[in-house]
This record gives structure tokens, C-alpha cells and sequence, in this order.
């Protein structure tokens, strides 16, 4: 499902025009993502938790000469499913 597919239903279940529904999604994703630069975890009750994770900087291989490459440091977005959404999948 794409997020055109996503807004679809979500209209049609609730009754409410597409570009409000894309307006409401647009601004969900966006306050997840500014809240979680800020380090703020995300949590949704029953669906799961965004937060943000740090990677150390580390040296990799480069495969196709076999040189070393340095990886910096970064912080990357990390999603942790909830109990009630594992258990839904099973």
C-alpha cells in the first residue's frame, strides 16, 4: 500500500475528503519526525514506539577493492513494534 492507497482508505473510512485525510497523514508524519530529531520518542499505544538511534563511526570494506572505508558517526530513526501489533502479525 502506498500512501495515494493509504489516504483512499482512509477517506472512505471515515467519511472525510482525500485532502483532508492527506493533510491529517502529512501532518502525523511530520510531527513524528520533528519529534523524534528533537529525541523525543514517539509512541503510538498498541501500534509502536519511533525513536532515534546513534551509530558509532567504524571502518567497513569497500567489497569491490577491498579497501577500508571510514563510516562516520550518525543518528538513524529506529521503529520498535508494540505487543498488540506483534501479536495481530501472529
Amino acid at each position: 500500500m502506498n500512501k495515494a492507497q493509504l489516504v483512499e482508505h482512509l477517506a472512505s473510512e471515515v467519511h472525510l475528503a482525500k485532502a483532508d485525510c492527506e493533510r491529517i497523514l502529512e501532518t502525523t508524519v511530520e510531527t513524528i519526525k520533528k519529534n523524534v530529531r528533537k529525541g523525543e520518542d514517539v509512541t503510538l499505544v498498541g501500534f509502536g514506539t519511533f525513536t532515534r538511534s546513534k551509530r558509532k563511526a567504524r571502518t567497513a570494506r569497500n567489497p569491490q577493492t577491498g579497501e577500508p572505508i571510514k563510516v562516520p558517526a550518525r543518528t538513524v530513526p529506529k521503529f520498535r513494534c508494540g505487543k498488540d501489533f506483534k501479536e495481530y502479525l501472529n
